[in-house]
């Protein structure tokens, strides 16, 4: 007869299968797990610790915050707000984020636009006395 505490929900899964309903694999979970993101469940006696659902949820929530650019201490403080509960200091922290992606979007636009230059400044088939971009970079842009 199996005691109480060894009946578990059929909805609870092993690590490989999160790691698979979640799109990521097993060494990103147990990754989260170090850095606190992701609880680590406690092991039957004898058996492998097996995930819920909400622990499925948890991990798609953080790869889909790392797709926006989230750092994972930024996604630590977002799961701190995840209860719906804190929507303004979301939305700062968001809006923070957005911040820091148009000054990079900037910054490429500004790389972009020199490589440009530069590349048109290097004569097509002919062999200039230096190169452009060779010595713009020597010169340290």
């Amino acid at each position: 007869m199996k005691s109480r505490n060894s009946v578990r929900p059929a909805t609870e899964v092993p690590i490989g299968t999160l790691a698979e309903a979640a799109g990521v694999n097993v060494e990103t979970i147990r990754y989260y797990q170090r850095r606190g993101l992701v609880d680590e469940p406690n092991k039957p006696l004898g058996g492998h610790r097996r995930y819920s659902p909400s622990a499925i949820k948890r991990v798609v929530f953080i790869k889909r915050a790392q797709q926006l650019g989230f750092t994972l201490e930024e996604v630590k403080a977002l799961l701190r707000l995840e209860d719906g509960q804190s929507c303004g200091e979301t939305r700062v922290l968001a809006e923070h984020k957005l911040a820091i992606i148009e000054e990079r979007l900037a910054d490429l636009n500004r790389m972009r636009r020199l490589l440009k230059t530069l590349i048109s400044e290097c004569s097509a088939g002919k062999r200039p006395r230096s190169c452009p971009i060779i010595a713009t970079l020597s010169a340290g842009v």
